[in-house]
């Protein structure tokens, strides 16, 4: 259609029309690195309030406000559609298939976010602030006692959920259609695999989200008691629903940095992928038990003890195939010709840091020791580990490994390691503290804190402030990339690598553009 256009608003309407999934692929990532930026303005509010005890800078409610706006573009603006700009951008061309199946479809649902994200934004400006409740938003607090802006709130959740359920079924239809002659399941790449588990994962549960924020609004508006006892409801009730959606989100957070690190890890190991059937399986079955787990975030509700055990043995299960995959990319990497360039330092990060998440979720999932861990820091140390060091850690490497496939040109490899030292370092200094401060009993959400708490938050917060810094490296390295980077037909792209010149042979057929260039 661009023949039909002239004159500037030709590069405008290029994206604002654009069916292609590159150029959709590339609106998502930018879009979600916005996201990011903005989320993390928000919790860098939060530890400068939490940088010393005693209240200063900020409201309590304010903080509130700020601990909820945090979470919700966190894992709705950032980390999501990061990923879905991934799949966009690589599944195409990963299983032969000339673009996603429903390109039309592909541009409203990239489309319609950023007019949720700026909704929920705005809230911050309206009569009572921004929704007050955190990003798990329980009913009463969000339906009785919530700013008049959770209705706003809501529409952009349900604007969010319409997003992602159009995203996933694309990515279902692509890969079950549009796979090229011999690309069997079996033969799919692992992140193409994950991905795929991944929108069945997503096409099951935003409904879910759906429901109980239609609920909500019934609450606030329509005089209906979903979640209000005083009309026969049952705020538990609200957490039950809530929790079956938000915990295949959170495996839906994970689930394909899985698959970019299964992608990274044999690459830089120089051998293939240790167990590609045991990761498929894995995968399958986490997302399959991440649907009998929820009730673990209720712990100290008031379940039977007999659920609790129920819940209990089925969440201690999920480590067994969360254990295969740390296990396999362990094993590829054992003894293999590794080189340690910068997606790969991200990816061994990931699996280390990622693991250390797992642990504490493993002490998380004990029903009696959880009445102790229960809203403390603990739970924010745990899932920092498992979605910053996981989630963010992946998505990095990701872009790292990709960019010069999709830009074409190299991006600073020194840049590169510093960003990931500075990260590392940064992200550990945050949250490897907040164990202690969680388990000594320091209860999450609140804007102030007893004295013997206060030099473990002032390393926390120089940590957090360290690691926020150190992302605007990221964004330089990436833009300096896209704009003057060094062409990888270039062979003096290939030097310095440990000590190693590279020379480019001849373009590769595309079947060999996995193997590395011959050494000289």
């Amino acid at each position: 259609m661009g023949e039909h256009h002239h004159g500037p608003a030709k590069g405008l309407t290029r994206w604002l029309y654009t069916t292609n999934h590159k150029d959709i692929g590339t609106l998502y990532l930018w879009f979600s690195f916005a996201m990011f930026i903005l989320g993390g303005s928000f919790a860098m509010i939060i530890r400068a309030e939490l940088f010393q005890p005693g209240l200063q800078l900020v409201h309590p409610e304010f903080f509130n406000q700020m601990t909820t706006m945090h979470g919700l573009v966190m894992v709705f603006g950032a980390i999501m559609p990061a990923f879905v700009g991934l799949a966009n951008w690589m599944i195409p061309m990963m299983i032969g298939a000339p673009d996603m199946a429903l390109p039309r479809m592909n541009n409203l649902s990239f489309w319609i976010l950023p007019f949720a994200f700026a909704m929920l934004a705005s809230t911050l400006f309206m009569q009572g602030g921004a929704p007050n409740f955190g990003w798990t938003f329980y009913a009463p607090l969000s339906t009785t006692y919530a700013p008049p802006s959770v209705t706003f709130f809501i529409f952009a959740i349900h604007i969010m959920g319409a997003s992602s359920i159009m995203g996933s079924i694309n990515i279902i239809a692509t890969v079950v259609n549009l796979r090229a002659p011999g690309m069997t399941y079996m033969k799919m790449p692992l992140f193409v695999w994950t991905w795929f588990i991944t929108a069945f994962l997503l096409v099951a549960v935003m409904p879910v989200l759906a429901g109980a924020v239609t609920m909500m609004l019934m609450d606030i508006h329509f005089g209906t008691s979903f979640f209000s006892a005083a009309g026969g409801g049952d705020p538990v009730l609200f957490q039950h629903v809530f929790w079956f959606f938000g915990h295949p989100e959170v495996y839906i957070l994970i689930l394909p940095g899985f698959g970019v690190v299964s992608q990274i890890i044999p690459t830089f190991a120089r051998k293939p992928l240790f167990g590609y059937a045991s990761m498929v399986y894995a995968t399958a079955s986490i997302a399959f038990l991440s649907f009998i787990v929820w009730a673990h975030h209720m712990y100290t509700v008031g379940l039977p003890v007999a659920g609790e055990l129920f819940f209990m043995y089925a969440t201690l299960l999920i480590a067994v195939p969360t254990g295969v995959k740390v296990f396999n990319w362990i094993t590829t990497m054992f003894k293999g010709s590794m080189t340690f360039e910068t997606p790969m330092l991200f990816s061994i990060a990931f699996v280390f840091l990622f693991t250390v998440g797992g642990l504490s979720g493993v002490m998380l999932a004990m029903a009696p020791v959880d009445f102790q861990y229960q809203d403390t820091y603990f739970v924010v140390a745990h899932f920092h580990y498992t979605m910053v060091a996981g989630a963010i850690f992946s998505l990095t490497a990701a872009t790292y490994y990709w960019l010069p496939k999709w830009t074409g040109r190299m991006y600073s490899e020194t840049m590169g390691k510093t960003h990931f030292w500075l990260s590392f370092f940064a992200f550990n200094l945050t949250f490897f503290p907040q164990h202690f401060v969680g388990l000594a009993g320091m209860p999450r959400r609140i804007p102030d804190y007893a004295l013997q708490f206060a030099d473990f938050n002032m390393v926390s917060s120089i940590g957090a402030f360290f690691y926020g810094s150190s992302q605007i490296l990221f964004l330089f390295n990436v833009i300096r990339t896209i704009r003057s980077g060094r062409p990888i037909t270039d062979p003096k792209v290939w030097e310095g690598a440990q000590g190693l010149e590279w020379t480019v042979a001849t373009p590769a057929p595309y079947h060999t553009f996995t193997t590395p260039p011959e050494v000289k």
